[in-house]
């Protein structure tokens, strides 16, 4: 098969280009390079810039490449942002996905893979976050997310289309340093920016009813994600109509402060955090049952905390080499 995937020169999607070819897929690239970076597609896979919302120009690369398959990984994603600009998310993330669907179900491709999101559950008050859980998104940015769920499981409903709709957890680390986060917008990254910067990172609130009162995340290797797309196409291949809903987390959760306290000890640096109030939406815990995942897939993570953040702080190293600890 031949898959396309959408937003493949960015963080998460290189990961998931190279997981692809490495399993003996052919891929092709197609990204507005507006965060992604063409550097990180590999050799010998085409890349094709441009924007989900051209739908003359999604139906040309549908066919010249003869795709069969599609993982659309391409959307806006900074919450905050989200809440600032709600209009550009719904036009990138919700008119996007719904342009994309128009070509594919036009080029008759068969399998549809989404790349969802945990925000879609909001500030959920259970210990582990199942696909039934119910679904109240705080920012816009998961509303689009959940919106783009409906609208791909309507698409598989009505044209005979096979979709899987992954939601991530909390994405870390690094196939290589090359293809680490050059991003600030989660934990590990901002954690090691501050550091480097001779401050102390942030804890946002240490009154949670947690065992060391901060939040609870779960967090999953960018490589183990990869592979779980990986999983997914290729259910979809075999399966046809499938339609799955499925978390993609580790199923254990680590506190904030835990997470810096392995940051320090993993960078050499040792600088205790300031605690700063809570910030208004915070969930004290989100962590997934990956139950389902497993049983649909056969998938299961394999990396854990420490691998994750070694391999992020090998990338931040090589983009920041002042900040090696000698």
């Amino acid at each position: 098969m031949t898959w396309l995937i959408t937003g493949g020169a960015g963080y998460i999607g290189a990961h998931v280009v190279r997981a692809m070819t490495a399993a003996g897929e052919r891929a092709v690239v197609y990204d507005d390079l507006s965060t992604g970076i063409a550097e990180r597609v590999p050799a010998g896979v085409p890349l094709v810039v441009g924007s989900t919302l051209d739908g003359e120009r999604l139906a040309r690369v549908l066919a010249e490449h003869s795709v069969t398959g599609v993982v659309h990984l391409a959307a806006k994603k900074q919450v905050g942002e989200s809440v600032e600009q709600p209009l550009r998310y719904y036009r990138e993330n919700v008119e996007g996905l719904r342009t994309l669907l128009d070509a594919v179900t036009a080029a008759k491709v068969p399998s549809f893979v989404f790349s969802s999101s945990a925000a879609v559950y909001g500030m959920p008050d259970v210990d582990l976050v199942t696909e039934e859980t119910p679904c109240l998104p705080m920012s816009p940015y998961g509303e689009t997310k959940l919106a783009g769920e409906w609208l791909v499981r309507a698409t598989g409903r009505a044209t005979g289309l096979s979709t899987a709709s992954l939601r991530y957890f909390n994405v870390a680390g690094a196939a290589s340093p090359e293809l680490a986060d050059t991003g600030v917008f989660n934990l590990v990254p901002m954690v090691f920016e501050k550091l480097t910067q001779d401050a102390p990172p942030r804890v946002f609130g240490d009154d949670y009813p947690t065992q060391d009162g901060t939040c609870v995340r779960d967090y999953i290797h960018v490589v183990d994600l990869a592979e779980a797309h990986v999983a997914a196409a290729r259910v979809l291949r075999s399966s046809p109509g499938r339609d799955l809903t499925l978390n993609i987390g580790r199923g254990t959760g680590v506190s904030v402060r835990e997470m810096i306290d392995r940051i320090n000890a993993v960078t050499g640096y040792d600088r205790p955090p300031t605690v700063a109030p809570r910030r208004p939406g915070d969930p004290a815990r989100v962590v997934a049952s990956a139950d389902r995942a497993a049983a649909e897939l056969g998938w299961k993570a394999r990396l854990d905390v420490q691998d994750m953040i070694t391999s992020a702080w090998e990338g931040w190293v090589r983009l920041h080499p002042e900040a090696a600890r000698s």
